[in-house]
């Protein structure tokens, strides 16, 4: 049978480990392994992590060198088949969530991974846009589009195939990792029609203008060191694509 691992990596994350917990342990599905990676909180974090410490299969609690080193750390840690990443600030949308992907893998053996679609929320739980991967195609990597990263799940194998999250990026690590599966090794992907993941807004890579600025610098990075043509203006012009999925989805 199929098993998925869902890897939380936090730091300093009280505010909102706790409800990210509860929406994975709530799933309606049991084959899976949840794993939390936390880079030595100083605040309550781990108090909270340790209540829920038999339902969760490993919790490991050490300095590490960011964000990509401590899911790496998840990655070669985990027993399952399938990979997904959940953040520390974010849920799963629904307790169907797990079971829907576990089935898209079931009935195609050969699929590779699965995108989909995630809701970002503002700080009182507002709905702010949807951000939804249906018409993304790899060609859309050189304008600076990438599906939503917290419904990326693959299989475990394709890290050892074609490597990790590299650690020389400070916020763009997903899309370089994306580039290399998808533009570079040509990975096979699934569209699952349905809402994922909800995300609060103010995140690593929504945090602010500044976080922009020095994302697309990263983004321009990663389509040169995977030869995938591109340029600051191409990958600016995401945005206008971002207004109309705004009035779209909202």
């Amino acid at each position: 049978m199929i098993k998925i691992s869902i890897i939380t990596v936090c730091y300093n994350a009280e505010k909102t480990i706790e409800e990210t917990i509860l929406s994975v342990l709530e799933q309606n599905m049991d084959n899976f392994e949840y794993i939390i990676i936390d880079g030595q909180s100083t605040d309550n974090t781990m108090s909270i992590i340790k209540k829920y410490s038999k339902n969760i299969d490993l919790i490991v609690s050490e300095k590490d060198n960011g964000i990509y080193d401590a899911i790496n750390k998840g990655i070669k840690k985990s027993n399952g088949d399938i990979i997904g990443i959940l953040n520390a600030d974010d849920i799963f949308y629904s307790k169907n969530v797990l079971s829907d992907i576990l089935y898209k893998f079931i009935i195609n053996p050969k699929l590779d991974s699965i995108i989909a679609d995630v809701k970002f929320v503002n700080s009182k739980g507002q709905l702010h846009r949807t951000y939804s991967a249906i018409n993304w195609t790899p060609k859309k990597l050189q304008w600076g589009m990438m599906p939503p990263h917290p419904t990326f799940y693959c299989k475990r194998e394709l890290f050892d195939k074609f490597g990790y999250y590299r650690n020389d990026f400070k916020i763009a690590a997903d899309y370089e990792l994306l580039i290399r599966f998808y533009f570079v090794n040509k990975i096979s992907f699934e569209y699952i029609p349905a809402t994922l993941v909800q995300m609060r807004l103010g995140g690593i890579s929504t945090a602010n203008f500044f976080s922009n600025i020095k994302i697309n610098k990263e983004v321009l990075y990663a389509c040169r060191l995977n030869n995938l043509n591109s340029n600051l203006f191409k990958i600016y012009t995401k945005y206008l694509f971002k207004i109309f999925e705004y009035l779209q989805f909202k």
